[in-house]
């Protein structure tokens, strides 16, 4: 019988050798890396993220009217299902002059949605709406949104988007602003802070945390008597009647 033809395979290589192979010569082989001993007496550096000054503990000392709140796509969208004026209602949420500021990535997401959402297009047009510049590559405006309030503490963001509500509220001093009930509601909670969510109140405690009423006509004794005695209070707070100031009571 004569010899079987092997059929010669398609794109196939031929086998090198590794660098390493025990096979070539010594000169040629691959060096292996040494690895560099650490010297347990050096000084270990490490980048620490300096904290910001406008911030008195968790209390943005920069947010003051007139508010400059920076708007997210599904906020503008939420808005028009509930038939609610973006301006208006915001200044119905915090009584004073809000100038609602749009950058270029969420216009763009805006403009990426369609004809469908023509509506929305138009009110980030409105020429009361601040726009905000991009120097950054790429238009996702979540990214853009908390890199740009973690530079810049003067900002309440408003969003309705659960993940940039959690993403936003591990940045200490930066207050959300959300829709609820076809109203424009305040959330100026964060992971850092004391405040936590118990059956629709907030539960605060006292010890180093001081809420007070705008109204407030206790005196500094009976404030005092309140702060030892009281190790937490539970109340459902409004964003309108109340201010949060961290401080210690000496």
């Amino acid at each position: 019988m004569g010899k079987q033809k092997k059929t010669r395979k398609y794109a196939t290589m031929k086998r090198m050798l590794s660098l390493r192979d025990q096979r070539l010569k010594e000169k040629d082989r691959l060096k292996p890396k040494k690895k560099e001993k650490k010297d347990p007496s050096a000084l270990k550096e490490r980048e620490v993220p300096q904290h910001p000054s406008c911030l008195f503990f968790q209390y943005n000392t920069q947010l003051g009217p007139p508010y400059h709140i920076l708007v997210d796509t599904n906020f503008i969208n939420f808005s028009i299902k509930a038939k609610l004026d973006l301006v208006q209602s915001m200044m119905d949420c915090l009584y004073a002059k809000c100038i609602p500021c749009i950058t270029d990535c969420v216009m763009a997401e805006i403009e990426k949605l369609g004809q469908k959402y023509r509506v929305a297009l138009r009110i980030a047009k409105d020429p009361r709406f601040e726009r905000l510049p991009c120097t950054h590559k790429g238009t996702y405006a979540d990214d853009c949104l908390v890199q740009r309030v973690t530079q810049h503490k003067c900002y309440i963001v408003a969003t309705v988007d659960r993940d940039l509500k959690r993403r936003i509220r591990k940045i200490p001093g930066v207050p959300i602003m959300y829709i609820s009930n076809h109203r424009c509601r305040f959330d100026g909670r964060s992971q850092s802070s004391h405040l936590e969510p118990r059956d629709g109140s907030f539960r605060l405690k006292m010890t180093t945390l001081d809420c007070l009423p705008l109204n407030c006509s206790m005196s500094e004794n009976e404030l005092l008597f309140c702060l030892i005695h009281c190790t937490s209070v539970s109340r459902c707070y409004s964003s309108l009647d109340y201010f949060l100031i961290n401080t210690f009571i000496l």
